[in-house]
């Protein structure tokens, strides 16, 4: 699978372009800010399509170049159905604090355990709730895309509206740390010491888990 972790915007947000080599097809997970140089990116791997349009949790940051994407290629939307609402309707100072647009309404909402095919590749939907109420981390075998629920040494803030600090080292607990050790942990954004970190790195000398 092709894997590029992309830093865009003012937030420090990292988008995820993953692709199937063989099919040319990809998808865009959190594309914050900065389509064209996501695009440019996609490009330059030979992606060819862009299926789908994933966003692992509801905050406009994560959300803000949705539209721009889906207009230049037609990508479908998906987020977790308990963000849904929030992802098209983010309340006003949301929207002021990030200098972003609201995403159009999801195309598909996900569930937990579900799996979202594109080419021959493959992710399986996490629900990890706890940053928001319908966050969720992205699986593939050696890979997860954590959003805002786990941070390299850190973890997502718990203050905003669905927010909940037990909820989340929970989901933390109970659904990431039992992946893989060594499975690469890719964050939401670039907050640690380094871009990316392993489970069994975090779960050993991450501050809010050990």
């Amino acid at each position: 699978m092709i894997i590029e972790q992309i830093e865009v915007g003012n937030f420090a947000v990292f988008a995820y372009l993953l692709a199937c080599p063989k099919s040319g097809v990809g998808v865009v997970i959190d594309p914050a800010a900065e389509v064209d140089r996501i695009l440019a990116v996609a490009k330059q791997n030979s992606i060819a399509k862009i299926q789908y349009i994933i966003n692992t949790h509801c905050h406009a940051d994560h959300a803000g170049g949705n539209r721009e994407l889906k207009e230049k290629t037609g990508a479908e939307i998906l987020v977790h159905s308990q963000d849904g609402e929030r992802l098209a309707n983010p309340a006003d100072f949301i929207l002021q604090i990030f200098q972003c647009e609201a995403s159009p309404p999801a195309d598909l909402l996900l569930e937990d355990r579900q799996t979202i095919r594109f080419g021959d590749e493959s992710l399986e939907v996490i629900h990890t709730p706890g940053h928001t109420a319908g966050g969720i981390c992205l699986y593939t075998p050696g890979y997860v895309i954590t959003g805002d629920t786990l941070f390299v040494g850190a973890v997502g803030r718990t203050d905003l509206p669905g927010g909940s600090y037990e909820q989340l080292i929970q989901s933390i607990r109970t659904r990431l740390l039992n992946l893989p050790k060594e499975t690469v942990v890719l964050p939401g954004h670039n907050y640690g010491s380094a871009p990316q970190s392993t489970i069994g790195r975090e779960e050993k000398y991450n501050p809010f888990l050990t």
